[in-house]
């Protein structure tokens, strides 16, 4: 069975999977005319959607793409095929995920930013911090990340409820909506968190009617696709003092370009898409794990579904 890995970590895939399965025949390269050169000697095909999604253009079809991300949205595009099974990474990101949360609500909660300011200042300062516990938190996508992110959060006492594409009940929420109940639910809580994959449906979501609706204590952490949130929008409510702050892990154009309003937007931060690194060896054991359901003709973890968009 001959597996294609396009990755820019190729080499670290290429020796985990040699070591873990000295079966599977590997293809590889940091070259792109080389990977187009071998594309369609495999039937499988390992990756990050933008490099496959170049192959695919070319005109090669693989049997099955595992993608080494969440996101499949370069993969999405109307000019590509479908006709081959698609499965992206899930199961792998919900504790990293959950850590890069916890950081910046613990963050928030004991002002940790303006505390560093006064000792620059050399200003003592004795204000208490506040705790997690009893805090609202609305998670907006309440798939595997979010559910780990979660059951994380429960944790720490915190009363969480979340939005999805559909209503049901699931521990720990205390309820979660469909995307109707949205202004509703933001009003009412502390941290809203972002973790929404890219649809039609999730373009523009977190917009000025929205976020008049948050409370002015409340933070925003955006986690899931740049799309949700209309970037003037945000900045216009910071400056305004709708809501107290916001995490951007992910932007609509990225890198961000040097004229960007993010840059200077009062109370927000920028992460540069760190939140959930894919881990080589944990990729490799979901990979491992679905060939050996791929085998078997069974269903692959991850499977997406092209008319949803995940």
């Amino acid at each position: 069975m001959h597996v294609l890995i396009a990755e820019q970590e190729h080499a670290c895939y290429a020796r985990l999977l040699a070591e873990q399965a000295p079966q599977l025949r590997l293809l590889t390269s940091a070259d792109v005319a080389e990977l187009r050169g071998m594309a369609g000697k495999a039937s499988i095909w390992l990756g990050e959607p933008d490099l496959l999604a170049e192959l695919l253009r070319q005109g090669h079809v693989p049997r099955w793409l595992q993608s080494t991300w969440a996101g499949i949205t370069p993969l999405l595009s109307t000019d590509l095929p479908r006709h081959y099974r698609l499965t992206r990474a899930v199961g792998i990101f919900g504790q990293v995920m959950a850590e890069y949360m916890l950081t910046y609500l613990l963050n928030h909660e004991r002002q940790v930013q303006s505390r560093l300011r006064s000792q620059v200042q050399r200003q003592w300062d004795a204000r208490p911090g506040s705790s997690l516990a009893g805090r609202e938190v609305l998670i907006v996508g309440c798939g595997d990340i979010g559910q780990r992110v979660a059951e994380y959060l429960a944790s720490f006492a915190m009363k969480v409820r979340g939005v999805a594409s559909t209503v049901r009940r699931q521990a720990p929420f205390l309820e979660i909506a469909g995307l109707d109940a949205l202004p509703r639910l933001v009003a009412q809580a502390d941290y809203v968190i972002n973790l929404l994959p890219d649809t039609p449906a999730t373009h523009d979501l977190f917009d000025a009617a929205l976020l008049r609706r948050f409370k002015t204590r409340a933070l925003l952490l955006n986690a899931g696709r740049g799309v949700a949130v209309v970037d003037d929008d945000l900045v216009l409510a910071l400056e305004q003092g709708h809501l107290a702050g916001a995490v951007i892990d992910v932007c609509r154009e990225e890198p961000l370009p040097a004229s960007h309003p993010f840059w200077t937007a009062p109370r927000l931060t920028l992460t540069g898409h760190s939140s959930a690194p894919t881990s080589p060896a944990a990729m490799v054991g979901l990979f491992l794990e679905n060939v050996q359901a791929y085998q078997a003709g069974q269903p692959l973890r991850g499977e997406v579904d092209f008319l949803r968009g995940y």
